[in-house]
């Protein structure tokens, strides 16, 4: 009988070692998943996000498409107007008001920038395009090649342009070619 006392009291210590060993086991692979799970979150934040920038880029140049090949016969975005960085022409688009602000000019290119406002029904999120409308007369014929590049933005002030600062700024971009 002493000798199955002697063995009990040397294994004394394995249970304590067995019971350590397991929850630190459990412990690591607890905080592996809740490590996961964050990272799986913060993803599917960004690419929430992402979208919205995208359809704020969509917007625009849907807008702005619009405009140059229905709005007052094309001449909104053409060659052929000059207006010297005054603003003859305002758009409606998403049912705002937008103006339209002319950039490099001569008799042949012209460039006019626009920043266009959406805001999400569901949030007080505000969304942004900033679309640039190129046009180029190469061959002069008078057959402009258009070049509309639409940057969209997730995070914006009230009048339209992105939050620089801010480091949940998603910007998505599309150009149009014709």
């Amino acid at each position: 009988m002493k000798n199955f006392f002697k063995k009990i009291k040397k294994s004394k210590g394995f249970a304590l070692l067995f019971a350590v060993l397991t929850a630190s086991l459990l412990l690591s692979i607890g905080l592996s998943i809740f490590s996961l799970t964050i990272k799986e979150i913060s993803l599917s934040s960004y690419s929430r996000e992402s979208q919205f920038s995208f359809y704020a880029a969509d917007s625009g140049a849907e807008c702005a498409l619009y405009w140059d090949l229905k709005g007052n016969f094309g001449a909104i975005f053409s060659t052929s107007t000059t207006y010297g960085g005054v603003v003859p022409y305002q758009i409606t688009c998403s049912n705002a008001l937008i103006n339209l602000y002319q950039g490099a000019k001569d008799t042949y290119d012209s460039t006019t920038t626009f920043n266009m406002l959406l805001n999400d029904t569901n949030s007080s999120q505000i969304y942004c395009a900033v679309v640039t409308v190129a046009k180029t007369d190469s061959n002069h014929d008078g057959l402009s090649d258009t070049v509309i590049d639409s940057r969209g933005y997730n995070v914006c002030n009230l009048s339209g342009v992105p939050v620089w600062g801010n480091p949940n700024l998603v910007e998505r971009a599309l150009d149009v070619y014709y």
